[in-house]
């Protein structure tokens, strides 16, 4: 199955016409197809991505989710509760978060799937994801080109079809960057509109939280379940 438009699988998971866990097997079969030459994932918990898909299959049951069932690829830079956070750094190389960023407790309220960690140069620090001490995230379209960075995984993860979403990270082009190497759309939200809360730092007074999709259309519907006041994040 295609997992590039959030609205078809969102439509079609609430609807009955597809299981949440249906897509995430799609998913998963996906990255285990093209990641192995593109380097776009660090982290994927195959039992974490069904267990949670299953869940959701329970919740759409007499109720409609904003992002029932869509796959979600989240920057290694963002906390994830029980799943490795590394910011591509060999430094966190077995760091566990205990709790979630305030995006990821959002997207998952809205029915998502988070599908797996990605790439990133180390600590966001750089442009090209080249820069990691894990992996080089190579441009879906030619494998001798650099995806772009800092959020190269994402970006790789959306291009390539192996999620339909995606979080970056930017600070001074980080999303948009990537976005634009891949062919794909990357938007830097308004300071303080999205939480930063669960994202580590690289620079409090600039970073965002940023999506990351095939089109306008799924940046909105991204863009709207996870922006708003936060506080935890006094800034938001």
């Amino acid at each position: 199955m295609e997992l590039r438009d959030a609205h078809a699988i969102r439509d079609a998971v609430n609807s009955g016409r597809i299981s949440a866990s249906e897509v995430a097997e799609a998913a998963i079969k996906r990255i285990e197809e093209a990641d192995g030459d593109l380097g776009g994932f660090l982290t994927v918990d195959r039992a974490r991505v069904l267990e949670r898909a299953e869940a959701v299959d329970q919740s759409v049951r007499g109720r409609a989710l904003p992002l029932a069932g869509v796959p979600v690829a989240v920057k290694d830079n963002i906390c994830t509760r029980n799943l490795r956070t590394t910011c591509g750094s060999k430094i966190l190389e077995h760091y566990i978060p205990p709790y979630s960023a305030t995006v990821i407790e959002r997207l998952e309220n809205a029915g998502a799937v988070v599908i797996g960690k990605t790439n990133c140069d180390e600590f966001a620090m750089g442009s090209s994801t080249e820069n990691s001490a894990f992996k080089i995230t190579r441009n879906p379209f030619d494998h001798k080109r650099v995806a772009g960075g800092s959020s190269g995984g994402s970006a790789v993860a959306v291009a390539a079809g192996m999620t339909a979403l995606a979080l970056g990270s930017e600070t001074g082009g980080s999303v948009r960057q990537p976005a634009s190497f891949c062919g794909v759309v990357g938007l830097k939200p308004t300071y303080g509109r999205i939480s930063r809360y669960g994202l580590v730092a690289y620079a409090s007074s600039l970073d965002c939280v940023s999506p990351i999709a095939n089109n306008s259309k799924d940046i909105a519907l991204l863009l709207e379940q996870i922006a708003g006041r936060d506080e935890r994040d006094s800034t938001s």
